[in-house]
């Protein structure tokens, strides 16, 4: 039931992270990802089968922080006034929207805790809990500036033109030092996401 939810939870916010990308590009003027009908909430638009179901079930089931991705929303630079700095928006926007994520329903668990403690409300935390706790994660990881990450997209929008040499070779291999960071150097982002969560929700329900 708990990982069935992890999945549903995750699966909804990479959906909006995804769509938040294809807005902000549309807002900038380049409608590929209108055109392609990946503005849509319908799951089917997005889901990548390892990325958004087959991954995360095993990172749940492995009892590791829970997260995934589905299949990148396009956008055209050619579309874009500003193709560099309009490529950082663009990346920047996915992480932002897993964090307003995060805020609503840490706000929602704030006024939750007011009511008095019953197995509906516990119910509820339990299940903002983990909402609150994949979109930070899913903010934090996307935040790291290692390609294919969002992270690197906003870095590469804020470097001058000369970096373009470190820029390709770091796209060639990010996925390798993507997959080598997480398997030996991502230990600090467990502690980083529970810090996160605590400043977001408070002392939370007493007894859990």
């Amino acid at each position: 039931m708990i990982i069935a939810f992890y999945i549903i939870v995750l699966l909804f916010s990479v959906i909006v992270h995804e769509i938040s990308h294809g807005y902000i590009a549309l807002w900038l003027g380049d409608e590929t990802a209108k055109r392609a009908g990946r503005l849509t909430l319908n799951p089917l638009a997005h889901i990548d089968l390892f990325g958004s179901i087959i991954f995360p079930l095993l990172l749940a089931i492995s009892g590791a922080p829970v997260f995934g991705w589905a299949k990148p929303v396009p956008y055209d630079p050619r579309f874009l006034k500003n193709p560099k700095k309009a490529s950082g928006l663009i990346a920047f926007a996915g992480p932002v929207s897993n964090l307003l994520l995060a805020v609503i329903f840490a706000i929602f668990t704030r006024i939750l805790v007011i009511f008095p403690q019953t197995s509906v409300t516990v119910g509820m935390y339990l299940f903002f809990y983990i909402i609150i706790q994949t979109n930070i994660a899913l903010a934090l990881f996307n935040f790291l500036p290692i390609p294919p990450l969002d992270g690197s997209g906003v870095l590469f929008s804020l470097l001058p033109y000369s970096f373009a040499p470190v820029e390709r070779v770091l796209r060639q291999y990010g996925f390798i030092i993507l997959i080598i960071f997480v398997m030996s150097g991502a230990g600090f982002l467990g502690p980083l996401i529970g810090g996160v969560h605590s400043f977001l929700v408070g002392s939370g329900m007493p007894g859990l």
